[in-house]
């Protein structure tokens, strides 16, 4: 897998109920070329949900494109307050998995490196670490399963 068609999660940051999420836009006379796009804490009802680039701006560095990313949701984000939503978030497999604890029980979302698209499967868990585990068994199961 390349860098040129998956999403840098291990680079992603959260700001103002959104996860900054970047990715490499493209490869220009040698220079690399960051976007990024945007997950809400709030799902579908996020305003800028699964947005790609609103601010419209790319950059040759990550830390000038997350900077450009927090500068758009300062003036435009409909959540003004992190909730936490995306503190317990994993890459892993170059996926990104979001811990969510809720009435003593965890769940996650999962998305592949490519999209975002949420492709958990609807499971509870009783501890974190639970969760964790059978998260990378599917995941490593997979991998082997791929590379046969």
């Amino acid at each position: 897998m390349s860098a040129m068609n998956r999403l840098l999660y291990e680079h992603s940051t959260p700001h103002r109920g959104y996860l900054i999420v970047p990715y490499v836009f493209a490869l220009v006379g040698g220079e690399t070329l960051y976007s990024y796009t945007l997950l809400s804490e709030r799902g579908r009802k996020g305003k800028f949900h699964k947005a790609g680039n609103p601010a419209g701006v790319c950059n040759q560095q990550l830390a000038r494109i997350i900077a450009i990313a927090k500068a758009f949701l300062d003036q435009h984000s409909d959540i003004k307050h992190d909730s936490g939503y995306f503190v317990h978030r994993y890459t892993y497999q170059h996926n990104l998995i979001v811990l969510i604890e809720e009435a003593d029980k965890w769940f996650y979302d999962h998305y592949p490196p490519e999209e975002l698209t949420n492709i958990a499967a609807p499971k509870l868990f009783s501890t974190q670490d639970e969760c964790l585990a059978w998260i990378r068994q599917g995941l490593d199961r997979n991998l082997r399963v791929d590379q046969r």
